[in-house]
């Protein structure tokens, strides 16, 4: 069963020393991870506001899940400091995942249950009061526009449905930060629209911060208030749509941005053994 793939087992919505009104909820400070020779995040430095969703691009292997997963406390980093709602990922990790919710790439809906079921699977990891189980699967279900397939297993739900399920496990303890790495990865412009409909919606009624990668840049521009561009594990640019199209020419694309700040080099820097290296260390850190 993969539904554990969410890492977070607390209570839901805990009392915690929240950050000040205008402080960061998300505080990234010279974080780096290295796999041996590796340096896969390299000095990241992000400060994200509550209700932002903001978005980080960049190319395949340039730091974007690596990243995600030390602020989901699923990796160590090996220097910098990050605080996740008023936690650290370092000394308080417990009390981080029980403020977070996670989408990863990988499936986290089992198959052989219902989506009702997944909901409740998710409800008792994450210590959700008996008595409020039902009302806040009811309304996840709702929400994300799965009601009427509630009691459907999942194996015949469509990659949208599945994702938007996934998305509400991830919510179902009111998260104050959710992370999403690459939501809509492989589904159709359909169904992709639909998650982006749930997302803003999610957004618009909890005020929930979230952070998302992506490779799709409409999905990015769509969404994403701001954005940070991560190339060789650095980050490049952070700004709103516009200001980082505007900083590479008149009538820039955000596939110009992608192009120009992160492009082709990194993929070309990377040689076979080093993502040899780096797959091999990310197994022996699961």
């Amino acid at each position: 069963m993969t539904v554990a793939a969410h890492p977070v087992p607390g209570p839901s919505a805990p009392a915690g020393p929240a950050p000040a009104p205008g402080e960061p909820v998300v505080n990234v400070v010279e974080l780096t991870k290295r796999f041996g020779r590796l340096t896969a995040v390299d000095r990241v430095s992000l400060a994200i506001g509550e209700g932002e969703i903001f978005g980080l691009i960049g190319p395949n292997g340039a730091g974007k899940t690596t990243l995600i997963k030390m602020l989901v406390t699923l990796l160590p980093p090996t220097s910098g400091s990050a605080t996740v709602a008023g936690w650290d990922i370092v000394r308080q990790p417990a009390k981080v995942r029980q403020h977070i919710g996670y989408v990863p790439q990988l499936l986290s809906a089992d198959g052989s249950l219902t989506g009702r079921e997944n909901l409740l699977l998710s409800a008792r990891l994450y210590r959700i009061p008996r008595v409020e189980r039902a009302a806040r699967i009811e309304h996840a279900l709702a929400t994300m526009g799965l009601a009427e397939a509630a009691d459907h297993v999942v194996q015949r739900y469509s990659g949208g449905m599945i994702r938007r399920l996934e998305i509400a496990q991830s919510m179902l303890h009111r998260p104050a930060v959710l992370f999403m790495d690459e939501p809509t990865m492989g589904l159709d412009p359909v169904a992709r629209e639909a998650v982006w409909v749930h997302v803003r919606q999610l957004s618009e009624a909890f005020r929930t911060t979230m952070l998302l990668t992506s490779h799709y840049m409409e999905e990015v521009e769509a969404l994403c208030g701001r954005i940070a561009m991560i190339t060789r594990g650095r980050i490049a640019g952070v700004g709103t749509p516009a200001e980082l199209k505007a900083g590479v020419g008149p009538n820039a694309t955000l596939d110009d941005v992608f192009v120009r700040l992160g492009g082709a080099e990194t993929e070309s820097e990377e040689s076979y053994r080093d993502v040899q290296r780096t797959r091999r260390a990310a197994r022996e850190h699961r």
